[in-house]
């Protein structure tokens, strides 16, 4: 499983991914790999393409709510996926390239907040930060669900 934080430093609560990813504990199934990808949607593109069985996106979303909830939610293609793009290269872009590219894109959920500004800054925004906690939290529990099925 590829657990994959997405989003850009330099604006504020769009860097809400890859602040996840920093957070989540280093001790961690064997078959799980944790990545910050920030900004680098091709980079995820490629590394989409070595057939992982589930991808974890940890990202920024606007228009879902008071900023700093938590949601949790399956992206399927053509669902709106795309519609939590907060960076140049969004998920459905993303997920666009690797089936251009001759790849699948697995299942994927999606851990993500709801900004209150992706104004040009560095740091989350109050609200944001303090759902760090429960994001990383989700990851645990989407984590946990999705290898459980894999030993039935």
């Amino acid at each position: 499983m590829l657990v994959a934080g997405i989003g850009n430093i330099f604006l504020g609560d769009d860097g809400f991914g890859p602040e996840v990813i920093r957070r989540l504990p280093p001790d961690r199934d064997p078959a799980v790999r944790v990545t910050d990808y920030g900004i680098r949607g091709l980079h995820l593109a490629y590394d989409l393409l070595d057939g992982w069985d589930a991808l974890v996106l940890v990202d920024a979303i606007p228009d879902r709510g008071e900023p700093g909830r938590v949601e949790v939610f399956r992206a399927e293609s053509g669902s709106g996926a795309a519609a939590f793009d907060g960076h140049a290269m969004h998920p459905e872009a993303v997920f666009e390239t690797v089936r251009a590219l001759g790849g699948t894109v697995p299942p994927t959920v999606v851990v993500g907040c709801q900004v209150g500004s992706v104004d040009e800054r560095m740091g989350l925004t109050d609200p944001v930060a303090a759902a760090v906690p429960d994001a990383v939290a989700a990851v645990g529990d989407v984590l946990a669900e999705l290898l459980a099925r894999q030993e039935v």
